[in-house]
């Protein structure tokens, strides 16, 4: 004689693919969170820690006058340069007159020297339709542009003296805390999965 086992079999698939879901989710959450972290210390650290350690200094582009490459707000950061190493096409920041703080930042088109051998550059915004109209000498250069940031120039206008260093030092703060934080959340969580599972 037979028996007939009524018992209802529960489907285990459901449970499966949510277990799954959540996985995906945790992983997808953690991906985007490191990379904006990542993306904030890049930024972080090319606008102002590289800029300082290797004592260049950045600059915001305040005009047209060298569209298309460096529109207004973008963030340039110039290095020192021995001016003997300048070269035609390099964009320089310099005085605008000599002993003035006023700055600008102007390609070289030509570079002229005289017989005692000193230099003079001439240069031109990219967007201007001649030369500039006084030759820039040495005294009045700053440096050459290193590299740009487009709109972080910004920034860099908002964040001045004394007020960059508080931001910057609340947003490294936040930054190594936030870090910290989603570091010991998932050990935590991993803990927890292998204690879940019985894992030693």
């Amino acid at each position: 004689m037979s028996s007939v086992d009524d018992t209802d079999v529960i489907p285990t698939f459901s449970a499966e693919k949510a277990d799954e879901k959540s996985g995906v989710r945790w992983w997808f959450s953690r991906i985007v969170s490191y990379t904006l972290l990542a993306a904030m210390l890049l930024i972080l650290a090319v606008t102002v820690v590289l800029p300082r350690v290797t004592g260049a200094t950045p600059y915001t582009i305040l005009t047209s006058s060298m569209r298309p490459a460096y529109p207004p707000g973008t963030l340039v950061v110039v290095k020192p340069v021995d001016p003997h190493e300048l070269g035609v096409g390099t964009p320089i920041t310099y005085q605008f007159a000599s002993g003035l703080p006023e700055l600008v930042t102007h390609r070289i088109v030509a570079i002229r020297q005289s017989g005692a051998g000193e230099l003079t550059f001439i240069t031109r915004g990219d967007n201007n339709g001649s030369d500039d109209e006084n030759p820039v000498q040495v005294g009045q250069i700053r440096g050459k542009l290193w590299y740009a940031i487009p709109y972080m120039g910004y920034v860099n206008n908002w964040l001045n003296g004394e007020q960059r260093k508080i931001t910057v030092t609340i947003i490294v703060i936040g930054l190594a805390g936030y870090a910290l934080y989603m570091f010991g959340s998932a050990g935590m969580e991993h803990r927890n999965k292998r204690k879940a599972s019985g894992a030693p």
